[in-house]
């Protein structure tokens, strides 16, 4: 590696990259192709000085750098400024970034799943180290949703927001209602193109959706970030019927991250939910990621792009290393910014998280019975029982598909009504001799009104 005078090392900001897969080598692209713009926003240069990597990746030219095998070789590097963290996983990223941080150095992440689970303790030794830890490419890639929260919004006080915040699980609904095909068959699509791994769980379970959420929470509401507390549920168990009944009612299905201040506490949730095919937010195709953020003065604000990819991901990473070297004074090592790492200067611990059972939501609900008379009559008089109104209903054909016996599809949009009450209500209608499967339940949104 070139060695730089002590001056033109004052005038410049060190890189180091750990990991240089789809997003690290997105993010040495970048900071190569764009280094005039950079450096002209800056007034200094912002230079990648040295990598590590398990090999050395023959697509990105790295003869200038100065480069390890050894990741731990970046933190240790006294010439380095700032580590951007993009190994995924919990190990060795967790130990690399708390040396770093020991190390006096800033960090930036694209590790959604370490912030959501140790964020709390990367934060606080960055605070005790006077560094910045910056994660803006772990939540919707490309979008800049947390500074959006922390920055963007910080005079509002936010009431909910809603995201689809996982292009895999997007891309196969998008399928799904577009085309009229099964899930798995989609799936198997999906991960052909490379939109979903070997082992599809983290997305289509929605445990990459409960990371984000977690992290866009304790932004919008200044609480610790606390996943272990997120109700997650996937897509698998969605048919095309329901996408199909769903469209025929004015609804589309999507696959949210939801969060929402309550009197009773904060509302943390992933799963599908049916959302009038009106709002934007149902109109947000294929991979796309959005996230809709309710403040009480602005209202309701819809933040759109692409939520993964190198260069949409690389963007945020470069963002972050560019926010990083504005609040870092003259030298190459300085305070950090004075925006805290969660959006709040303090976080709130008297706020609950609720569980699902204390949530009030509208419900659809789908049902298998047999072709008899009155069997209508006794499902409305149990949700009644129940104090559910229904608000729509449809009765479809016959079912002959499966032997002698005839079965009618029935579709319900229930009115408001807390988890805990419909779970009564479900338990009691699949008791019913009529009924001859378990109840299909999906959760409705409308958004207080808003245009989302």
């Amino acid at each position: 590696m070139k060695q730089e005078s002590a001056q033109e090392l004052k005038a410049q900001f060190n890189v180091g990259i750990c990991g240089m897969g789809t997003v690290g080598g997105g993010t040495f692209t970048l900071l190569q192709s764009n280094q005039a713009e950079i450096t002209r926003r800056l007034g200094r240069a912002l230079k990648v000085t040295h990598v590590a990597s398990r090999r050395q990746n023959p697509l990105y030219d790295t003869n200038d750098v100065r480069f390890s095998t050894d990741v731990f070789a970046v933190v240790d590097d006294p010439e380095v400024d700032v580590v951007v963290e993009v190994l995924g996983g919990t190990e060795p990223a967790l130990s690399l970034i708390l040396r770093a941080i020991e190390n006096g150095k800033h960090v930036v992440t694209a590790n959604k799943a370490l912030i959501a689970i140790h964020g709390n303790e990367i934060f606080a030794a960055a605070k005790r180290k006077g560094v910045t830890v910056a994660y803006e490419s772990a939540v919707a890639g490309g979008i800049p949703i947390i500074k959006a929260l922390r920055e963007g919004l910080a005079a509002n006080s936010i009431q909910w927001l809603a995201g689809i915040i996982n292009g895999t699980g997007n891309f196969i609904l998008t399928e799904m209602a577009e085309k009229g095909r099964n899930f798995a068959e989609v799936l198997a699509e999906a991960q052909a193109l490379g939109y979903a791994e070997a082992d599809p769980t983290f997305d289509v379970e929605g445990i990459d959706a409960a990371h984000k959420l977690t992290i866009l929470a304790a932004n919008a509401f200044g609480i610790a970030l606390q996943f272990d507390k997120v109700y997650t549920e996937g897509i698998s168990k969605i048919t095309s019927d329901d996408v199909s009944y769903a469209e025929e009612l004015g609804y589309r299905i999507k696959h949210l991250g939801i969060t929402r201040m309550t009197e009773k506490g904060i509302e943390l949730r992933v799963h599908p939910t049916l959302i009038s095919d009106q709002r934007l937010i149902a109109n947000v195709n294929g991979v796309m990621n959005a996230v809709v953020v309710k403040g009480d003065s602005v209202g309701s604000t819809l933040y759109y792009g692409a939520g993964a990819g190198a260069k949409a991901t690389a963007s945020s990473v470069v963002a972050d290393l560019i926010d990083i070297v504005r609040s870092a004074g003259d030298e190459s090592k300085g305070t950090p910014g004075n925006v805290p790492s969660l959006a709040f200067d303090s976080l709130r611990s008297d706020i609950p998280i609720l569980k699902i059972e204390d949530i009030e939501c509208e419900f659809y609900l789908r049902l298998s019975v047999y072709d008899k008379i009155g069997v209508m009559a006794q499902i409305s008089q149990l949700l009644t029982d129940y104090g559910i109104n229904i608000e729509a209903l449809i009765q479809k054909e016959p079912d002959t598909t499966l032997g002698s016996d005839v079965f009618v599809p029935i579709v319900i949009l229930t009115g408001k009504v807390e988890e805990r009450q419909m779970n009564k209500a479900i338990a009691a209608i699949e008791d019913l001799e009529q009924v001859v499967e378990k109840v299909t339940r999906i959760r409705i949104e409308q958004f207080d009104g808003e245009d989302s």
